[in-house]
């Protein structure tokens, strides 16, 4: 997992040859006025933009996951959002099996910690990171990019 600001983003280019295109579509549009929805970027790389409210804590564990062919990163636009993270090694609690056509796995599990998004931040979760995102009282913005391993 990283954690970052967008202004330091470049720093982590190097990690997948889509990361770059996926910052670069932040710079190229306006991020409050995308509509919700999935935009496909090119071939291995979608961004999924949503506004909506928070959740409680106990909503968003009900979809503790992770994911086995994308790497996540998400991006608060605007908003305040927690995030639990637990190292999918220590995940000993699976709801189900892999879910190949989402490809999606849920845990029972608790997370080993929370951290907070502000505006203009993100995370990068790998298919070791298991999360549980949107936690917060107050509407999010965000983006999330699937980019294909």
């Amino acid at each position: 997992m990283i954690i970052g600001s967008l202004q330091n983003a470049w720093k982590y280019f190097p990690l997948h040859p889509l990361f770059s295109k996926a910052f670069q579509f932040l710079e190229d549009h306006d991020l409050m006025t995308l509509p919700d929805g999935t935009i496909e970027i090119e071939e291995g790389l979608k961004a999924i933009v949503s506004q909506k409210n928070g959740k409680s804590k106990a909503e968003s564990l009900q979809k503790f996951e992770c994911h086995d062919a994308n790497i996540d990163i998400q991006v608060c636009v605007k908003g305040n959002e927690t995030i639990g993270w637990k190292p999918r090694e220590k995940c000993l609690l699976p709801k189900g099996g892999y879910d190949s056509a989402k490809d999606v796995t849920f845990f029972s599990d608790e997370p080993d910690t929370y951290f907070e998004l502000t505006d203009h931040q993100f995370v990068i979760l790998f298919p070791e990171d298991v999360h549980a995102p949107m936690i917060g009282q107050d509407e999010i913005r965000k983006i999330v990019f699937k980019v294909k391993i």
